[in-house]
Parts: structure tokens; sequence; C-alpha cells
């Protein structure tokens, strides 16, 4: 009887391993194989025809699409921000901040919390409770400066580190533009050359020091026309002759921040115009729309990137801020993205400057 019931047990457990077969989670490399194929090839990415480096993006790839599925599985809604392939996809965290992003941001921005220009606005709940309450009243729903015409096309700062000239000169612009009717594309290369007062070109500045040195020089910035957009850094030629077409001054500034007072930064948009921000992008790196509502640090010491604010829309499903990038139109929503109000979410609120030109 001994050797029948070895039999039998032997029997059962292989029938078990038939009917039952033990999977230890999806292969999911022969689709990912397929995927970066096709994405190194939309992309024209320059690796395709060396193995090694291919091999390492197609492992920093991978990390990409499993973050990709992470995020999309914890969408709330149809509206939440949702993520996919993108030109940084095959880039680890460190890589896409140290040649996308400003990791020094933080340091420079520390400076200027003492500066005259600057302001901390507070949230008025424990202060005036009637002000807070009419304020919502007075200001509209939604406020897009695009429907205004006053905002011009998202350009692409490529390789070259200078998002705190583009987000600077897109306000400028946009401030021309409400002043008196006319939408100019200026120079941002001028700033990327000339700007001094601690920014680097292509290797880093931020929009306080960039409007802080406008301001005192006196320097004007001249049409793109005049001067075009390179990305990168080169010797400044303010010295020679830009036309007849003049340049324009920035008047003030302010370099503030909003972070307990986001209601105060609907309002200086609705009624004075476009902002220029830092913000936290590290999390953008594979965003394609949506509204990002969560998984974006807030902290001051996480900045590391500069846009322009122009808009918000309180109406909507998911109330957001509208941004305007400046990685190109084949990035996020036609190269926009959107943030919920409140919470500082992605840092929108830590310093926020606002502008008026000659």
């Amino acid at each position: 009887m001994e050797w029948r019931t070895v039999a039998y047990t032997v029997l059962i457990v292989s029938l078990c391993f038939l009917v039952i077969p033990i999977r230890v989670g999806p292969d999911t490399n022969t689709e990912d194989i397929k995927l970066f194929t096709s994405y190194v090839t939309r992309y024209n990415k320059s690796y395709r025809n060396d193995p090694a480096e291919y091999e390492e993006r197609f492992k920093r790839f991978k990390r990409s699409l499993r973050y990709i599925e992470k995020m999309n599985g914890l969408r709330s809604s149809q509206e939440s921000a949702y993520y996919g392939l993108t030109a940084y996809s095959d880039m680890s965290e460190e890589e896409f901040l140290a040649q996308t992003l400003v990791p020094d941001l933080p340091v420079r921005g520390v400076k200027h919390v003492n500066a005259s220009y600057h302001r901390q606005h507070r949230s008025k709940q424990s202060t005036d409770r009637s002000k807070r309450s009419l304020q919502p009243l007075n200001m509209p729903l939604k406020f897009d400066w695009r429907e205004k015409g006053v905002v011009t096309p998202v350009r692409e700062q490529g390789s070259c580190g200078a998002c705190w000239a583009f987000s600077t000169v897109q306000v400028a612009e946009s401030m021309l533009a409400i002043k008196n009717g006319t939408l100019r594309t200026l120079s941002v290369q001028e700033m990327i050359d000339c700007a001094r007062n601690g920014n680097f070109g292509c290797e880093g500045g931020d929009i306080c020091s960039l409007l802080s040195w406008l301001l005192v020089s006196k320097v004007e910035i001249f049409q793109e026309s005049s001067y075009p957009l390179t990305r990168q850094t080169s010797m400044c030629k303010l010295n020679k002759t830009f036309g007849k077409a003049p340049g324009i001054r920035i008047k003030d500034f302010t370099c503030d921040s909003f972070r307990d007072a986001e209601d105060d930064l609907l309002v200086t948009l609705a009624t004075h115009g476009p902002v220029a921000a830092a913000v936290n992008a590290l999390s953008w790196q594979n965003y394609l729309g949506g509204v990002i509502q969560y998984h974006c640090d807030g902290s001051f010491d996480s900045l590391n990137h500069a846009v322009q604010i122009v808009g918000y829309d309180k109406s909507a499903t998911i109330p957001h801020y509208i941004i305007k990038n400046s990685w190109g139109s084949r990035f996020g929503d036609k190269g926009y993205i959107y943030i919920g109000i409140g919470g500082n979410l992605c840092g929108i609120a830590n310093q926020v400057s606002s502008l008026d030109v000659l």
C-alpha cells in the first residue's frame, strides 16, 4: 500500500501543476521592447546605433513605464493628470533633474526673501473673514489670458537650462500686449547671453535676479527677430545695432510668496496679468495632460524650474492653474500643464513674479 500512496501523491501534485500553472507576474519584457523600439524611432534618439547606451536607456525606459502605470492607476477622475511616454522617458530622475531643470534654484531663491521687492502674502481666513467671504464674489470663476490674445506661442528651451529667462520674457511679452495691444516676440537669447546678477545663461539663473538686473541696469529687451534664439550661451551682442524697432524696459516688479494665500494669486492673475513662477517639475517627466492633484512636492527646497502662469479655471471639476511651459508644443497639452489650485502643489505659490513694462 505504501508505493500506491506515494504514486497517488505524485500524481495529484503533478496534476496541480498542469491545471494551475504557477505565475510570478506578467511577462512585460516583450511588449516593453516593442514600445522602446517605436519610442527610439519616434524621438529620433541618437543612441539607436550604440548598443551599450541603448541597453542602459532601455532600463531607464522600463522604469518610466512602471511609474506611468502606477500614476495612471491613481487617477481619481477623467480630469486628473495622466502620464505616458515623452522625450524624457529614457532618462533617470537624476539625469532629468540635472539636464532639464535647475537643481540650485532654492539656493538662488533664498537671497530674495528679505529683498525690498519681496512680499509675503498671508491667508485672510483668521484676520478678516468678511473680506475673505466677499473676495470670491468679485472674482471671475475662470480667467485665461490666451483668450485675450496676449500670450505668445509655446517655445522650446531644449537642453538649455534657461527656463528663468523664457518665463520672464514671456510675462514681459504679455504685459506689453496688455498695455498697448501689440503682441511681440521678445528675445530670450538676449537674456541668456547678457543677464548678470548671478545668472549664467544655459547653466542656470532665476526670475527675481533677472528682473532685478533689468530694472537696475535699464537694459531694454529687444525683439527676437533682432536677437534670435540659439539655445546656447554666447557673447552678449547688446553693443550691436538692433534696427529701428525699440525694445522694452521693466518699470517695476515683485517677487512674492502666495504659499498661504493662493486666492491673492488668483486676484493678481485676473486683475494684473500673467506671472512667472518657480515650481517643482520633477514629477512632470512623463506628464501628458490633465490636472496634477498630488505627488508633486511643494516645498521651497524642491523648486527646480520656472514657468508662466497665464490663467486659472475654478469652474472646472478640478479647479486649476493654466501653466505655459517651455518644453515645446509636443509636451503636455500642446505645451501646457494644469496644476490644482490650493495646497501649493508643485510649489506653485512659493515664488511668483509680476511685472510692469515701460
